[in-house]
């Protein structure tokens, strides 16, 4: 008789020994590179680039930072190791690879570097470096990036300002541009009053600047010089306004945004003259991509999934927006907010037991009729880790350089850094 009444306690507790085993291998066997969706036909071929933003907050350099290269398979191509602040990393031509810190970053490691496919520093400007920078056709690199100061015109105390610079190879600085000189221009086009009426963060970090973009041919500036090339996009996510500064002249010759951008980020000049925006919708709860006509300003054409039976898309912080050759859109949602069992719990085990920070992106390229034809889930975890900002989706012709260095070099990708950027 006690058999029989201790058996189902017995079953149960089997039960909850074998489940909790079940848990735990899922979670030590979760993969971190997850390809959802993929249509060879429809896609665009090739390798895609991203990293997860990792912070450097002091003295004591922590675990490297990983930039990956993934195949359409999802499979790691390559990967650089980088100490300290990691944000954005673009490809080179040559294979080499540009690499920005954040506004997080410790000041004595802050820049842009450049490194071969091991990590080793080639080139290094040191600044406070955030959220973008291009790489111009000359062989200059336009930064964008941030000075604490005080500004008056703004609000009262030290105000977080945009500069955007344009250095040469040898470290000259040949263009300069200070936003906190341009306010006057943003009141005049969408009515922006200043000094702000503000409070905390919001005054301090008012604009949030997060794009400097180079314009290309587009057909829209044989209509309007505003849009010609050369000129340069900006985006200032607090106040929701996007811009176009003459290169020439330096002034904010067009803004738009106030109303109806949320929180947007990287706008794109489109070769048909329109503009490509990834607007996060903070505030609104759901993500959209638009395509905006700037003469007419109407949008064009709108992805979004807020309509669906399983609404994935809304990311409201970081990410962007890539035009493909092929007319599709790629997209990095910065922040996923992964609804499944397994991955609740997942990032449940890592933060409790682990005391490791996750954090999930997706990317994934789009048509035009809305269908997604490529999809990709990326976990990470670590310390001071964040999103990936944005991604690169880049040709194999593009990439081939990369590749043949790596074969010449006979080198696996797990290969960690021969120098560091430590503090001089």
């Amino acid at each position: 008789m006690r058999r029989r009444r201790y058996l189902p306690l017995l079953l149960s507790a089997l039960a909850v020994v074998i489940m909790t085993g079940y848990l735990v291998f899922r979670v030590v066997d979760y993969p971190l590179i997850e390809i959802t969706a993929r249509s060879e036909s429809q896609s665009l071929k090739g390798y895609t680039l991203f990293a997860p933003t990792v912070d450097d907050l002091g003295y004591d350099l922590q675990e490297p930072g990983e930039i990956h290269l993934i195949d359409m398979a999802g499979k790691i191509v390559h990967t650089w190791y980088v100490l300290g602040s990691v944000q954005l990393a673009k490809l080179k031509p040559d294979g080499n690879l540009l690499y920005a810190t954040r506004d997080r970053s410790f000041k004595q490691r802050a820049g842009i570097r450049e490194i071969d496919p091991f990590g080793n520093v080639l080139w290094f400007y040191e600044c406070w470096a955030d959220h973008d920078f291009y790489l111009l056709g000359n062989g200059n690199i336009l930064i964008h990036y941030i000075e604490d100061k005080e500004a008056p015109a703004i609000g009262p105390g030290t105000i977080r300002c945009l500069r955007i610079i344009e250095v040469t190879p040898q470290r000259d600085i040949v263009w300069e541009w200070r936003g906190e000189e341009h306010l006057e221009e943003l009141t005049g086009l969408v009515g922006i009053e200043f000094p702000l009426d503000k409070e905390g963060q919001r005054l301090f970090d008012w604009a949030h600047s997060n794009t400097c973009q180079v314009i290309g041919e587009n057909r829209t500036s044989s209509k309007d010089p505003r849009f010609r090339p050369g000129n340069i996009l900006i985006s200032y996510c607090n106040l929701n306004t996007i811009g176009v500064i003459d290169k020439e002249t330096g002034r904010i010759v067009w803004a738009w945004g106030p109303g109806v951008l949320d929180g947007q980020h990287n706008p794109q000049m489109l070769e048909n003259g329109n503009l490509l925006i990834f607007d996060n919708g903070t505030e609104r709860g759901y993500s959209r991509i638009i395509e905006l006509d700037p003469l007419s300003e109407r949008t064009v054409w709108e992805y979004n999934d807020k309509d669906s039976d399983a609404p994935r898309f809304y990311s409201p912080f970081i990410s962007g927006v890539q035009p493909l050759p092929n007319e599709n859109v790629f997209v990095c949602q910065g922040a996923y907010f992964r609804g499944d069992l397994m991955s609740r719990f997942y990032h449940f085990f890592s933060k409790s037991l682990l005391r490791r920070e996750t954090m999930s992106s997706r990317l994934f390229e789009v048509t035009r009729q809305g269908q997604v034809v490529w999809d990709c889930t990326l976990t990470a975890n670590g310390k001071s880790l964040d999103g990936v900002y944005q991604a690169t989706r880049y040709s194999t012709y593009y990439v081939q350089p990369l590749l043949e260095t790596l074969e010449k070099l006979e080198r696996d990708h797990t290969r960690k850094l021969k120098s560091v950027p430590y503090i001089r």
